[in-house]
């Protein structure tokens, strides 16, 4: 996948990013986001990389500076915490060439309305908190987004996934993998995947057939069932079904269970040594030809490219 505004920014030098924290300093959110940039600076030298930090008073006092891309991360979305100054802080961050938000940040840049007509990763905590914005927002279940300059992460531990990124994108895949290795991290998350803890914490309760359906689901990868089937075995109607998944994940339950499905030979795909023949089997294609098809519209390359990226890293 292209990230053309990311990538124009590697070519800055030294590139300077700007995190603006409104949250606690020991937040998951804050630590999964700088400790890889600052590994990253450490590794590449103060030539090629600067990583700021500032609060939002500071930032929303201080004269303007060539930052190339700024973040406003947050780990709650507390009225105590947000700044008295929030549209100007939002103009402010939009003046960098690429700009967002991590966190209750999102949501913060969500009301001003400047992060209106963008993929949004809005943490699903905090849906409840943005229904007044809701028909003038895209929001996504995804742990990040990049849409064009604009950057948005739900937080917590995609924090980290979100950093990691950003180093692959910016400094390349060795850097990426050095920084993995002294975090011992294993497998990066991609922007595809999805806030999947979202589902139980948030539908558990108040949508147990919603649950019920994606549980199936994710049971069943190798032999996938049928809408029809799902919805006998939950107990209700497919056009029910199709309801559930529209107001609630945006998307129709054949759709959302062929991108779980992928997801999952993804990761076989990084993770195994099965062959790509094997990976499509065991994720439900027994067509080759259809799984390389549906691999290549949801991640922009095929299962072989996806295999050789993993060995060149």
């Amino acid at each position: 996948m292209q990230h053309a505004e990311l990538s124009r920014l590697a070519q800055e030098t030294p590139l300077r990013v700007l995190l603006v924290n409104a949250g606690e300093p020991d937040s998951l959110t804050w630590s999964g986001l700088i400790q890889p940039l600052r590994l990253a600076a450490r590794l590449v030298g103060p030539q090629r990389l600067h990583v700021d930090v500032r609060s939002p008073d500071k930032f929303a006092g201080e004269s303007l500076r060539p930052w190339q891309l700024v973040l406003l991360v947050a780990d709650e979305a507390e009225a105590g915490l947000r700044p008295a100054n929030l549209r100007a802080l939002a103009e402010r961050c939009r003046s960098a060439p690429c700009w967002g938000g991590v966190g209750a940040g999102v949501l913060w840049l969500a009301e001003t309305g400047v992060l209106n007509g963008a993929r949004t990763a809005l943490p699903w905590s905090l849906y409840p908190d943005a229904d007044a914005i809701a028909d003038q927002s895209t929001f996504s279940p995804h742990l990040f987004e990049i849409d064009g300059a604009r950057l948005t992460c739900c937080g917590g531990a995609a924090s980290l996934d979100f950093a990691l990124t950003l180093v692959d994108i910016l400094f390349g895949a060795t850097v990426q993998a050095q920084v993995k290795e002294i975090l011992c991290v294993d497998r990066v998350r991609g922007a595809e995947e999805r806030q999947r803890v979202a589902l139980q914490a948030r539908f558990g309760t108040l949508q147990p057939k919603l649950t019920e359906a994606v549980t199936l689901m994710e049971a069943n990868i190798e032999e996938p069932l049928s809408t029809d089937e799902i919805a006998q075995l939950v107990g209700i109607s497919r056009r029910q079904l199709e309801r559930l998944f529209k107001q609630y994940l945006g998307s129709l339950p054949s759709r959302y269970y062929l991108e779980l499905r992928l997801q999952r030979a993804r990761q076989l795909l990084r993770d195994t040594n099965s062959s790509i023949v094997q990976v499509g089997l065991m994720c439900g294609f027994s067509s080759g030809s259809h799984f390389s098809t549906a691999f290549g519209a949801l991640f922009g390359n095929t299962p072989r490219e996806e295999r050789q990226r993993k060995l060149s890293e």
